[in-house]
């Protein structure tokens, strides 16, 4: 501008000097002056003022200062995401502890919440010092990690802590699924033996197959396992967990046997009804409340998908439990409320693996299918005398197939025959595995210190038998009263 200004006034100087001899010289220099407070004005009126934004001078130091104080706003609000969601997959302890505990016995409810209670306390340490590393560390080759088995060293703010905490509530989800199966028949330390492998070793495995590459923006691993990088996806764990303790289940069922009196010389199947309904009902509805945080929580964001992914949390379970009841209905002639119930848990385990990219209406038909599934396989184990007493196969290992093969069935971006392979390689790689690691660790533990309780123990019941204790002392709740 000081360049521009004196051009100004030299042209007006030399076209003054032109005109002096016409004119009176006080003029000219008063035509000046007005050219030079002209030129002043327009100055001031262009200048920088002192009190204007920042962003007017320096526009770039400013926006990215903005764009760093929104990220780190964002990864906030990630880590609270995490933490808050893994607390409500916690509170599905007390949602499988209660179904548990309404389907069975009331002779056996305190030997039931000791179960489940415990089986987390042992998940939790054993996948500190273990299970962790297994499943999120280095990998080797894609099969299994090889570090970060104690995470002491991270600062107190690292969000490692919060990817932690989300993710060992899973690993206590896998293992309490066996508690119901195998229900009122199996002695108390054999079970806290297996609860502590199967968080250390077995969910791990399949976990680092399919999940292995999360930990990488924590700072832990970042390789991916065989199965992730082959495309399989399992968003939530239809069959990384729900899968997974499914096999589990039916391994330590196979070992245990049915509860005594299950099943007539025959075979005859006899009906052991659970003591309180209204407790497995409520259990219920704390498991579907739980399972919003297990499937939208596993975004690891707090962002916009969210939404999508509650509402086909909230669709497949209750479309579930509708088909349960009727095809249930249609088969003995009455609606039955167990089946109804474990409905819904079908539909929810069902649409675990792809609630993210299915739309509400494949929602609406994963879960009237995942009911029917829950029903059909229901009848078969008890045809073929195997005796779980809440349904854990049926809900979790069956649905947790079909959940999985849902991803590719019902992908929004459009069907895939070679994705639907991989989807079905993945979901036989990790529940095979399973079970035959659990198959081989109930046998050992049976062959060590004992799985099944006796038939004494199970006529008196599991609280008097393991625990010296009633939980409803002024009730009589043996068969021998």
């Amino acid at each position: 501008m000081p360049l521009i200004r004196l051009l100004i006034i030299l042209a007006a100087a030399i076209g003054c000097a032109a005109i002096a001899s016409a004119q009176d010289g006080s003029k000219v220099e008063s035509k000046l002056d007005v050219i030079i407070k002209k030129l002043d004005k327009i100055e001031k009126n262009t200048a920088p003022k002192a009190d204007a934004p920042a962003a007017a001078v320096a526009p770039a130091p400013v926006a990215t200062a903005a764009k760093a104080e929104i990220e780190a706003v964002q990864l906030n609000l990630n880590l609270v995401w995490m933490v808050l969601t893994g607390a409500l997959v916690f509170f599905m302890q007390a949602g499988f502890a209660m179904v548990e505990l309404g389907f069975a016995r009331a002779k056996n409810s305190i030997n039931i919440i000791m179960k489940n209670f415990l089986d987390f306390c042992i998940s939790a340490l054993v996948f500190m010092f273990l299970g962790f590393g297994l499943m999120f560390g280095t990998s080797a080759g894609g099969w299994i990690g090889t570090d970060s088995f104690w995470l002491s060293s991270h600062a107190a703010d690292d969000s490692l802590w919060a990817f932690w905490f989300f993710q060992v509530v899973f690993a206590g989800t896998a293992c309490t699924i066996v508690s119901g199966a195998m229900a009122e028949r199996t002695k108390f330390v054999g079970y806290l033996i297996y609860a502590g492998l199967l968080a250390a070793i077995v969910y791990p495995l399949g976990g680092h197959w399919a999940w292995g590459s999360f930990g990488g923006s924590f700072g832990v691993g970042g390789a991916k396992g065989w199965l992730e990088n082959l495309g399989f996806v399992d968003f939530a764990g239809s069959t990384v967990v729900h899968g997974c303790g499914g096999a589990c289940a039916l391994a330590g069922i196979l070992v245990v046997g049915a509860r005594h009196g299950r099943f007539a010389k025959d075979g005859t199947p006899r009906l052991i009804a659970g003591h309180n309904i209204p407790i497995a009902a409520l259990g219920v509805f704390i498991l579907w409340f739980g399972w919003f945080g297990f499937n939208a929580g596993s975004t690891l964001l707090g962002n916009g998908t969210i939404g999508r992914i509650a509402v086909n949390t909230t669709i497949a379970p209750a479309a579930a439990a509708l088909s349960a009841m009727i095809s249930m209905w249609f088969v003995q002639g009455r609606p039955d409320v167990g089946i109804t119930l474990n409905g819904s848990l079908g539909g929810a385990v069902g649409v675990t693996a792809c609630c993210a990219n299915i739309s509400p209406a494949s929602a609406f038909v994963v879960g009237l299918i995942a009911g029917i599934i829950t029903t059909v396989a229901t009848i078969a184990l008890e045809r073929l005398q195997i005796d779980d007493a809440v349904g854990a196969v049926p809900v979790h290992l069956c649905n947790g197939w079909w959940g999985t093969l849902c991803v590719a069935l019902f992908d929004q971006a459009g069907f895939n025959a070679q994705k639907l392979g991989v989807q079905a390689l993945g979901t036989f790689s990790v529940t095979a595995c399973a079970f035959v690691i659990c198959l081989g660790i109930f046998k050992l533990v049976d062959m060590l210190v004992g799985l099944r309780a006796s038939d004494t123990e199970q006529i008196d019941g599991l609280d008097f038998a393991e625990h010296a204790a009633n939980a409803y002392p002024d009730f009589h709740t043996t068969e021998q009263a």
